[in-house]
């Protein structure tokens, strides 16, 4: 049982979640069920992304997004969040890893210092952020990005230049943001991806690979934080659930070396 204690800000974190999940015991977590509109038989009771002003039908494409959306036109809190339902925030390792997930007396002690907190770079190491994502997938999605930003807003297109050379990135959309960042950060973010939206037909192409639109997003965060340079604190994060490491290795050997693209997870 987590103890109660007094918060000085309103932290709400969603979980992004297609399938009923464990579900920390603490006040600031709201798990979302993502893609709800296309799934109106499956009720997990957790708030749906299809309520007030959504883009819930745009899930296969969009991925955790649309619960980021949905926040960003319908909830109000000092602090706003997203974590999945397989990958959780951490803040000190305790006696089991679910314990270990982020609580709120943790959540509150970072946003009194922090405006921003994210889950720990990944390191590519060989790889800059544009190869390694043109070797896994298709990097003409981020020349189409870069097109669409050298359009709408052509100040951050050195960010983004300078993000694509780099060898480490943040990921899976995951973070805890000032309420007045996370509007800036929607207000920018969603008209480049309805643009590039407009560039593929989605509902044509391979399940995977249709998920374009959350993957490029991913990157985009570090492009917005880079050009408007925001101060930032990292922590950890869990993983729930089984990797199947080898596979995952000889997959990404066969997209480098072979340019065998990716065409599921691992």
């Amino acid at each position: 049982m987590e103890e109660k204690i007094t918060m000085k800000n309103n932290i709400k974190i969603l979980i992004a979640a297609h399938k009923a999940c464990d579900v920390p015991n603490s006040d600031i977590y709201i798990p979302v069920q993502v893609g709800a509109e296309l799934h109106k038989n499956l009720n997990l009771g957790f708030q749906k992304d299809n309520e007030g002003d959504n883009i819930s039908t745009l899930n296969p494409y969009y991925c955790e997004l649309t619960a980021i959306y949905w926040a960003w036109k319908n909830l109000d809190a000092d602090y706003i969040g997203l974590s999945h339902y397989r990958r959780h925030f951490k803040f000190k390792k305790k006696n089991s890893e679910f314990n270990s997930i982020l609580n709120s007396e943790e959540a509150e002690k970072l946003c009194a210092k922090y405006d921003l907190i994210l889950p720990v770079k990944r390191k590519l190491y060989i790889e800059t952020v544009y190869s390694h994502y043109d070797h896994t997938f298709y990097g003409e999605q981020f020349d189409q990005a870069r097109d669409i930003i050298s359009s709408m807003c052509p100040e951050y297109l050195d960010a983004f230049d300078k993000h694509m050379k780099e060898r480490s990135e943040h990921l899976f959309n995951m973070f805890i943001m000032k309420k007045e960042l996370f509007h800036r950060y929607c207000e920018w973010l969603f008209p480049i991806l309805k643009e590039l939206e407009s560039k593929y037909d989605l509902k044509n192409m391979d399940a995977f690979q249709a998920r374009l639109i959350g993957r490029v997003a991913e990157r985009l965060l570090d492009v917005w934080i880079e050009k408007n340079d925001i101060k930032y604190k990292e922590i950890g994060y869990i993983y729930f659930g089984k990797q199947n490491m080898p596979k995952k290795i000889l997959g990404f050997i066969m997209a480098k070396l072979f340019h065998v693209k990716y065409d599921k997870s691992f």
